[in-house]
């Protein structure tokens, strides 16, 4: 599985953002789907991940402020990211696990190569 990120960039303190994951490859097989963010000198930390069926968790920094959604036709998982902070600014990266079977491939993890978020006061 591939995983392209995009949407990144620069915004003021309090606009908004939209992050675009799109999959490809043996997309059939993931189960969870989700965006982690690396932010210097703090290391990698969830943000939110979706389940196949639409099921979601979101860290507490971002709730309120963020939405994860998902479209299983097209692949592509989304984070909507509104009221941006400065904290917020960071490498974004998708996440994708296969589901846990008992085939080969159970359980395999994917990550995308990020997208840059900044955020300026």
């Amino acid at each position: 599985v591939r995983l392209v990120e995009s949407g990144g960039g620069l915004v003021q303190w309090g606009g908004s953002l939209r992050l675009s994951c799109a999959a490809s490859g043996d997309t059939s097989r993931i189960d969870l789907l989700a965006w982690y963010r690396h932010i210097p000198g703090k290391g990698r930390e969830f943000v939110a991940e979706i389940g196949r069926e639409g099921e979601t968790r979101l860290s507490d920094s971002v709730k309120g402020r963020f939405t994860i959604s998902r479209d299983n036709v097209n692949n592509t998982v989304y984070l909507q990211m509104n009221n941006l902070q400065p904290e917020d600014t960071a490498v974004y990266s998708c996440f994708a696990e296969f589901f846990h079977d008992l085939g080969p491939t159970s359980g395999f993890k994917f990550w995308g190569p990020g997208t840059q978020v900044t955020v300026s006061s």
